[in-house]
């Protein structure tokens, strides 16, 4: 005789209920095993270099004469001022040459033209009208790789009376070598605090887990410091010019496994040091 239909629905249920309670009571054999402690060192470093590079900034500038805001610039007017700019440029390159300044290592820029308002003299009765020029002006810029050169360029741009000094920007030629060297300092620092926090510990360092860099290497050059120095006889004695260092930073976080007899054993009791 055959199970009625209403058996067969409890016949299944105890069949899934006896599997679900298999599966409970089974040791879970594929669990994760633990996180192996681990110390992290966050650490910082920097080097300062001496740079061997420089870019020197000037300008030359010629100015129409000065007429009323109501007339207009002369074409002539504007010619012999052209002509007399670019006699300068020409004397500005040449003094360059002289010193052994590669051609190359002078930029001249483009000509820029613009209109300049002067002030007249004021009148009898006080008045005073707003004058109109144009301005013609050129910058150049002298890139050096040897800064003994640097007293004598900058000389040489004041005796052919450049009307602004704008300034010198010092660089290094070889900047990689100079950012590698901050940034391996910076990870030797971190495996110093890492040894001497682990040793401290009784513990012992393992592989290495994380590496990040927390601060990339970045220039921070600082101005030229620039003094004149000068006996009270006035003999001439050649300017000094110092330009400083470059500083260049780096930071770095790097985490090590931890290892040995007195190593932690839980996941939550890593040693984390930060500087």
């Amino acid at each position: 005789m055959s199970p009625t239909p209403a058996r067969l629905p409890r016949f299944r249920y105890g069949i899934l209920s006896g599997a679900l309670l298999a599966l409970l009571s089974t040791p879970l054999a594929f669990a994760a095993p633990p996180t192996p402690p681990s110390l992290s060192v966050q650490a910082q470093s920097w080097v300062e270099v001496e740079p061997d590079q420089a870019t020197l900034t000037a300008r030359l500038w010629e100015n129409t004469p000065a007429v009323s805001s109501l007339e207009d610039t002369d074409s002539e007017a504007l010619g012999d001022a052209r002509e007399r700019l670019e006699s300068r440029a020409s004397e500005l390159i040449a003094a360059m040459e002289e010193l052994g300044i590669e051609r190359r290592a002078v930029n001249a820029g483009s000509l820029n033209v613009y209109p300049d308002h002067v002030a007249a003299p004021r009148s009898e009765n006080g008045d005073q009208e707003m004058m109109q020029r144009t301005r013609l002006e050129r910058p150049f810029s002298i890139e050096l790789t040897n800064l003994d050169q640097l007293g004598d360029v900058l000389n040489a741009l004041i005796g052919v009376g450049v009307n602004a000094l704008d300034g010198v920007q010092f660089d290094l030629q070889d900047r990689d070598a100079a950012t590698d060297e901050a940034l391996v300092k910076a990870l030797e620092k971190a495996r110093h605090k890492a040894d001497l926090m682990a040793s401290t510990l009784e513990a012992e360092l393992g592989h290495v887990q994380r590496i990040e860099e927390t601060q990339s290497p970045i220039f921070q050059p600082r101005m030229m410091a620039m003094r004149a120095e000068s006996d009270a006889a006035g003999s001439g004695e050649q300017s000094d010019y110092r330009p400083g260092t470059i500083r260049i930073d780096a930071g770095v976080n790097v985490e090590w496994t931890l290892k040995g007899p007195d190593a932690p054993d839980h996941q939550d009791r890593d040693v984390a040091a930060q500087e």
